[in-house]
């Protein structure tokens, strides 16, 4: 499909309790998006790895770029909003081709009925720029699910290779910390986006001392690697 201009379809979808007719102009026209289809909504590998991926690496397809990301799937619109919310993938827009024509029409719909899936999509991803394909990225045909090149990473490194991935940041916390509060307000001064794990809601204390060493909060870590507290976040910082 490569050259090819992308399946002129109109989808069915949800908007804030209506129903609203999206179509591929409307996703596509006089845009640069990246598009990513995968077997289902709320199934393992896409749940864990592919859509969590482009989500976290949306700003940085932006700035290289690219106007939009897509996710698709041969699912209804009212399966893929609940995923998208149970996700928070704010940043990618989510398309359900309910009756899998679209995908029919990129010639990527397979049988999946040994699963009771019925006909699905193969899982792929591609660029598209003004609604014609310029790349796709496309699994192997082997059995099972495999999940080796459409991923974010794959996309990215097409579009520029040099690009510069955002830091990974984890913090523990607890409500009421003041300290807590400075850390993740300096992150959020240096654009860094981080995911907070609360003491008392996601972990307990054991958990803090076995992955820490330590008992106090904040403890900051910055793509695997302890930083500490939010005096050495400071100081990280600082150097950074």
């Amino acid at each position: 499909m490569e050259g090819q201009r992308v399946p002129a379809i109109t989808f069915r979808t949800r908007k804030d309790n209506q129903w609203m007719d999206v179509t591929t102009n409307d996703l596509f026209g006089g845009k640069t998006v990246v598009v990513f289809s995968l077997p289902g909504a709320f199934t393992p590998t896409c749940s864990s790895t592919h859509l969590p991926g482009y989500n976290e690496l949306a700003p940085v397809f932006k700035e290289n770029g690219v106007d939009d990301i897509v996710c698709m799937s041969v699912n209804d619109t009212f399966v893929m909003n609940e995923w998208m919310k149970d996700q928070q993938a704010n940043n990618l827009t989510v398309i359900p081709d309910g009756n899998g024509e679209f995908t029919e029409g990129m010639g990527m719909l397979v049988d999946k009925t040994d699963l009771g899936f019925g006909k699905r999509s193969w899982r792929y991803s591609m660029l598209v720029k003004d609604g014609l394909i310029e790349k796709m990225f496309i699994e192997p045909n082997v059995p099972g699910d495999p999940f080796e090149v459409s991923d974010a990473d794959t996309m990215l490194s097409y579009i520029n290779a040099e690009a510069v991935k955002p830091k990974v940041v984890s913090l523990f916390t607890k409500v009421g910390c003041p300290f807590c509060a400075r850390a993740k307000e300096m992150l959020s001064e240096h654009g860094m986006d981080y995911e907070e794990i609360v003491l008392g809601k996601d972990i307990t204390n054991r958990s803090l001392r076995a992955v820490t060493g330590a008992m106090t909060v904040p403890q900051v870590f910055i793509n695997s690697k302890l930083i500490g507290d939010s005096e050495a976040l400071a100081a990280y910082l600082h150097a950074s």
